[in-house]
């Protein structure tokens, strides 16, 4: 039979064929939308016995997937991840079914490979052939292998958090990496504007119909598989909970869709309550449930080092989120870093399961809603074990795999953190003369109006770490105030400088910075600086045109 994929608008209703679909509803201009199919003309007992013949992969549902000819799908064997009974953590736990998708065994090592290959195969069915995306890690490697594969070129936009590892996997594949001093919602942005400033396609993550219509995959599989498990493979099975740790809740959505269309086709008898986990340094969706709201207030500042899971706007997708809990049941709950590092220990210690923090966030908050009473001991549980802790190799690159773009200037809101150098400033003593050692003029220039501000004070810039060393030893300041990012002789060299010199020693120094440190850093500054500052970052008007000339 020929394949017809509609799309419906999630705020509006309005209906509109893929083939003509541009990114957003043309009516309302809503662009979460999500593909609809002719269910009714498949037949599911006929459906049903061919699976059984088809390898396990995601594509094996391919009837209900927005590809028209299968020829252009492009795939490295993702999907038909295991689903794995826990056993001593279950027991600890109290709970009789606890079972964890293994979304770790995919091509790359994450559920995001679910999202690529499905993207990317209707990227090369509309014949696209260049794409940008901004990721925190591995949304960017999975898209990056499978572009490779492919033969599309893929720009890659990193926050400032991103882990050096992901990065440099991503770039492994031949893509062009972009780090940014911004966080993830800013460097969405400034994604969106190289994209259209060059006129390149842009994948838009939770907005892309493709992208929802792959993670849906996973509720196929583990109904399937939970028949087989709990019903002797007479039926298919929806458990009593799943649960995902989420950022922009592109996972639960499409879990979601995956279950609703079972239901429709009358392969499982009811929809699972939801359990959405953040991290509690970056959590506006559990914020707004716990005050009842349907529309999550943003986060400006991320306050966890668990980059994955930093969106700290979710737009409309919670109030998607939050209308499927109200219908169905579930909820939203947050855990620490600290307590998602101890969750790791705990699974790979009971379970041989070695998981990234994002899923270390999720079994933190299973461990706090067992607790709680929220899960109940005989209710089957299901939880996305979403990506694996090894790193990349690191030798293979060498040093130059990545292009730095600095975000920090900006008309907005000043790359210095105004308030907090203010405070710092006035509570200082008796400082007459201060070395400035900062290669960003408009950073510089305002540290310096600040401090200017005061009686007698005396100000000496220096745009590098060699000139900076040079000016302290000649006006022999009361206050040293260094960036750590700068060319040939960086902060961390001045600060090393400094204290091993029995005559500069004593200068208090004030590091302001944007680079995201360390263990090893962070220890280092602790003991030898007096005070650290995080630079703020904005996109600057005029920022796009700077950005184009030296991607060229």
């Amino acid at each position: 039979m020929s394949k017809q994929i509609l799309v419906h608008c999630t705020y509006c209703h309005a209906i509109t064929d893929f083939k003509q679909f541009k990114g957003e509803c043309p009516k309302c201009g809503e662009k979460i939308c999500e593909a609809r199919y002719e269910l009714d003309k498949i037949d599911v007992q006929q459906w049903i016995k061919d699976l059984k013949k088809r390898p396990a992969n995601l594509w094996r549902y391919r009837e209900v997937l927005p590809i028209y000819d299968e020829a252009n799908i492009v795939t490295l064997g993702e999907g038909g991840t295991p689903l794995l009974k826990a056993g001593a953590l279950a027991a600890n736990l109290g709970l009789k079914h606890l079972y964890i998708k293994d979304e770790r065994q995919g091509p790359t090592g994450s559920f995001k490979d679910r999202q690529a290959t499905v993207a990317i195969s209707v990227m090369k069915e509309l014949g696209i052939d260049e794409v940008v995306v901004a990721s925190t890690g591995n949304v960017a490697i999975a898209y990056a292998a499978y572009c490779a594969r492919a033969g599309i070129q893929l720009w890659a936009f990193f926050p400032r958090l991103a882990p050096n590892p992901k990065m440099r996997e991503t770039a492994v594949y031949g893509a062009e990496v972009i780090k940014t001093t911004g966080t993830y919602d800013q460097t969405k942005e400034l994604a969106a504007n190289f994209a259209a400033a060059k006129n390149i396609f842009l994948d838009k993550g939770i907005k892309s119909i493709a992208a929802t219509e792959a993670m849906k995959t996973m509720a196929y599989e583990i109904a399937e598989q939970l028949g087989g498990l709990l019903e002797n493979g007479e039926r298919w099975r929806s458990p009593d909970w799943f649960l995902q740790s989420v950022s922009g809740g592109l996972g639960p959505i499409g879990v979601a869709k995956g279950f609703r269309e079972m239901r429709t086709f009358g392969l499982v008898d009811k929809m699972p309550k939801l359990g959405m986990v953040q991290s509690s340094g970056c959590a506006p969706m559990v914020a707004a449930f716990e005050r009842g709201q349907r529309v999550a207030t943003p986060i400006e500042e991320e306050d966890t080092v668990i980059a994955t899971l930093a969106t700290g706007n979710p737009g409309r997708a919670y109030e998607i989120l939050f209308d499927y809990v109200q219908e169905h049941g579930g909820t939203f709950i947050s855990a620490s870093d600290e307590e998602a590092y101890n969750a790791i220990r705990v699974l790979a210690r009971y379970e041989g399961l070695s998981v990234e923090p994002a899923t270390g966030v999720m079994f933190a908050g299973l461990f706090k809603m067992v607790q709680a009473g929220i899960i109940k001991p005989d209710e089957v549980v299901v939880v996305n074990c979403s990506g694996h802790t090894l790193p990349v190799e690191k030798d293979i690159l060498g040093e130059k795999w990545q292009r730095e773009v600095d975000m920090s200037a900006t008309p907005t809101a000043p790359s210095v953190p105004l308030e907090r150098f203010s405070k710092v400033v006035s509570r200082m003593g008796e400082v007459r003369r201060v070395v400035v050692i900062e290669d960003n003029e408009s950073a510089a220039r305002l540290m310096s109006r600040i401090l200017e501000s005061r009686e007698n004070c005396e100000v000496y810039l220096a745009t590098n770490g060699e000139k900076g060393l040079a000016t302290v030893r000649e006006i022999k300041p009361d206050l040293v105030i260094t960036d750590l990012m700068m060319p040939d002789v960086d902060g961390f060299a001045v600060i090393r400088t400094l204290r091993g010199d029995d005559a500069l020693k004593h200068i208090p120094i004030v590091v302001v910075s944007a680079k995201e440190l360390t263990n090893q850093e962070k220890l280092f500054l602790n003991e030898n600086v007096d005070m650290l500052l995080q630079k703020g970052s904005f996109i600057e008007e005029g920022f796009m045109e700077e950005l184009l000339k030296r991607l060229k």
